[in-house]
């Protein structure tokens, strides 16, 4: 085996992965809760995988009810070393139409229910957001795209709306005014999470729609499942080739270790309940004495 092992978060349309060898259902019992579902486990060759369907099996979770917290922690827990997130997403360009594949750089965040942090009162950590996926992961997923025969691009500004609803026609130009490149209701606090538990992270948007900004569109959700249903073939591809792609060793990278760098409250002020709830993500950082 490689050193890799590769955490999927598999978005609307993509719930299973056929492709894993020795492939098994694992449940992960999380202190954060129930993940979304349990992960398929398995290998891509001499590449370790995790499956995770981010809504589970079904799409019974909306995006609101997703514990993310919990499938991070689960994905850390499998011994997952990056993540690789496939996602649904609407459009706010002309130039990336329904089918298009992109990998995301960058992100506004707009949700507002969400727990956004598995740290807080008793254990408090700042990581840096300013580049919140990986340029090594994401290059690699942009080639994986292009050799599944997905016309894809690399950087796009992700626009994580709350939801369930589609956006206002106001607010779907709002956004465009912003600079933003897409918008989907999934990616947050989902990045930031793997930010914090020092997991490598990127986003590959699957495009499915227009959102409702151009000439006078709605967003109707039988098309959204039918290009969601022409997309998974190519995403399935996609993970394939990632694997096939990687180096069979994994040097080391600077999200590794995030947490030496972040965390604020004393050793002796830190709360043992938030700790032990830590245990995964925190584990190597308290090892190395941060």
């Amino acid at each position: 085996m490689t050193e890799w092992t590769l955490g999927i978060i598999g978005g609307s349309g993509l719930e299973a992965l056929d492709e894993i060898e020795n492939a098994r259902w694992t449940k992960l019992k999380s202190p954060w809760g129930e993940p979304s579902d349990e992960l398929l486990m398995g290998n891509i060759g001499p590449v370790g995988l995790a499956f995770l369907p981010r809504h589970g099996r079904g799409h019974r979770l909306g995006p609101s009810e997703i514990n993310a917290r919990a499938n991070i922690d689960a994905l850390k827990r499998a011994g997952c070393t990056d993540i690789v997130s496939i996602s649904a997403v609407g459009s706010l360009r002309e130039d990336l139409p329904p089918g298009h594949f992109t990998v995301i750089d960058q992100f506004i965040d707009r949700t507002y229910k969400r727990e956004k942090s598995f740290f807080g009162s008793g254990m408090v950590a700042h990581v840096s957001m300013a580049d919140p996926v990986c340029a090594r992961l994401s290059r690699l997923c942009l080639g994986a795209a292009q050799a599944a025969g997905a016309e894809t691009s690399l950087g796009a500004t992700y626009l994580a709306m709350e939801g369930p609803q589609f956006s206002s026609r106001a607010e779907s130009n709002l956004y465009r005014q912003w600079g933003c490149d897409v918008i989907g209701m999934t990616a947050m606090p989902e990045a930031k999470l793997a930010r914090e538990a020092e997991l490598p992270y990127a986003l590959i948007g699957m495009v499915t729609d227009y959102d409702c900004w151009r000439g006078g569109e709605e967003v109707q959700v039988a098309a959204v499942i039918a290009q969601l249903m022409a997309n998974s073939d190519r995403a399935r591809t996609l993970v394939l080739e990632l694997a096939r792609s990687l180096p069979a060793q994994r040097s080391p990278s600077p999200i590794d270790t995030v947490l030496d760098a972040a965390v604020v409250t004393s050793r002796e002020a830190r709360a043992p309940d938030l700790l032990a709830k830590l245990d995964a993500i925190y584990a190597r950082a308290d090892r190395a004495g941060s």
